[in-house]
């Protein structure tokens, strides 16, 4: 079977992703075929070339997936990496405070990106009463955040407190929660 369809599975792949990857491509397509040989239909071609292309799609995903951590990693060296981490640890601070309710109301909105009208369904009540509930829960979060994580017995707001009209704030947060 190797020496059969080498040669047509190397050509394959240098025709999607060039000489550079070929090799380890199509090596990478033999050992699962050796590791799956029962699995291998007659003829064997369109079979190792499927598994040639999932091998490729799986490299590209990998490759994408290390851009991406890498520009991430860039941002984060561009900018005041400990405020930014101070800042995040405040808001997960001050959610750590709020009552369940209150974060569910917040995070549907601000982590799951769903609108009031659709956030209001998920908890069963009307839009309007979710944004009341929600406007509360952004009043005691930034309560909670001015009193440095600890939950506030005031109901007023005290000075320049900050705003969070959006929550974006706490929607780059998702990623280290799931």
């Amino acid at each position: 079977m190797y020496d059969e369809c080498r040669q047509r599975v190397w050509a394959y792949v240098v025709s999607r992703a060039g000489r550079q990857v070929a090799d380890e491509v199509v090596s990478e397509t033999f050992a699962i075929a050796w590791r799956r040989l029962e699995d291998v239909p007659e003829p064997a071609l369109p079979w190792l070339l499927g598994v040639a292309r999932n091998v490729l799609r799986d490299n590209l995903r990998a490759e994408i997936h290390r851009e991406a951590l890498a520009a991430e990693l860039r941002a984060w060296t561009d900018g005041d990496v400990a405020d930014e981490v101070t800042e995040r640890m405040g808001v997960l601070r001050a959610l750590a405070t709020l009552s369940e309710d209150d974060r569910e109301i917040l995070i549907l909105v601000a982590w799951h990106g769903l609108s009031p009208t659709e956030a209001a369904r998920v908890v069963g009540c009307s839009a309007a009463a979710y944004r009341v509930r929600l406007h509360r829960a952004r009043k005691r979060l930034r309560e909670a955040m001015e009193a440095g994580g600890e939950p506030s017995t005031s109901p007023r707001r005290t000075g320049n407190a900050p705003v969070l009209p959006s929550m974006s704030h706490v929607r780059n947060l998702s990623e280290e929660w799931s």
